[in-house]
């Protein structure tokens, strides 16, 4: 199998939707021009919204919108496997939306969706940041796999960087490389995203590709940025400080193959991952 390219696109997305999906449109042309086979967006590509209750009012039916019909529009353009960064779709709990990363085949068909399952309901006390993302998130219950020609792709985001268990059981359901769409605050990020990407991506011997939001927002949020392609072994093929733009890299998923050979990690787990009651 020879190498393929894979892009990572960076936004720093704001209030006005048509505006960011024309930002998208324009990095998922770079993307293609640069050779990729397979772009992912970040989390909340389309809208970084004043509060997450306007966001959450701005979901939309699953199949159906604007956003699902770009999404479709932009893969089957430039023949990519497109990974939607995340949306809000409409659930049925009044004033609460789920955070849905969609992928979209080269014909622009779906071919998978993925609830995020992990939300930030977080307080910063370095920034005095607080965060309730459950208040207006519905969170999912199953990890999603996908196959495609360039190998299986396990769906995470954001949040749920911080949960191995979860890139544990995506590798068990075959993932080659992880796909993670996200907006890490600037105070998290700088503390812990890269370390976890490379841990995640060395635990599972598997490739990350992680595209942030990268800047600040309408909402006074400040997003880390640093987006990564990183390979099996833990090194970064590629990366992007701070601002929009794209990362694209080369996977060799042959020559992961052979790795996971010489380390057949799945073959020597011994504990199942027992549940943890925490007192705080």
């Amino acid at each position: 199998m020879k190498n393929t390219k894979v892009a990572a696109i960076q936004m720093a997305s704001g209030s006005n939707r048509e505006a960011n999906l024309l930002e998208a449109a324009r990095l998922l042309r770079e993307a293609a021009q640069a050779g990729a086979r397979l772009a992912v967006l970040p989390e909340s590509f389309d809208l970084m919204a004043r509060t997450d209750a306007e966001r959450a009012a701005a979901a939309e039916v699953d199949g159906v919108g604007p956003v699902q019909d770009f999404l479709a529009a932009q893969a089957r353009k430039h023949g990519l496997w497109l990974v939607g960064g995340t949306i809000p779709l409409r659930s049925d709990e009044p004033g609460r939306a789920y955070a849905s990363c969609l992928v979209f085949d080269p014909r622009g068909q779906r071919a998978a969706r993925y609830d995020k399952i992990h939300l930030f309901d977080v307080s910063l006390s370095a920034s005095g940041e607080e965060y309730r993302e459950s208040a207006t998130t519905v969170p999912g219950d199953t990890p999603v796999t996908v196959e495609t020609e360039l190998g299986c792709v396990g769906l995470a985001v954001c949040y749920d960087l911080r949960f191995p268990e979860l890139f544990h059981r995506l590798r068990c359901q075959g993932a080659e490389l992880f796909v993670l769409p996200s907006a890490f605050t600037a105070v998290t990020g700088q503390a812990h995203w890269s370390v976890l990407l490379r841990a995640r991506a060395i635990e599972n011997l598997s490739y990350m590709i992680a595209a942030a939001q990268g800047g600040f927002h309408v909402s006074g949020r400040e997003t880390y940025g640093h987006s990564q392609i990183i390979d099996t072994w833990g090194n970064v093929l590629a990366s992007r400080a701070g601002g929009a733009g794209v990362v694209v890299a080369d996977i060799d998923l042959a020559q992961q193959r052979r790795i996971r050979g010489q380390f057949p990690t799945l073959e020597h787990h011994r504990l199942a991952m027992p549940a943890v009651t925490e007192t705080l």
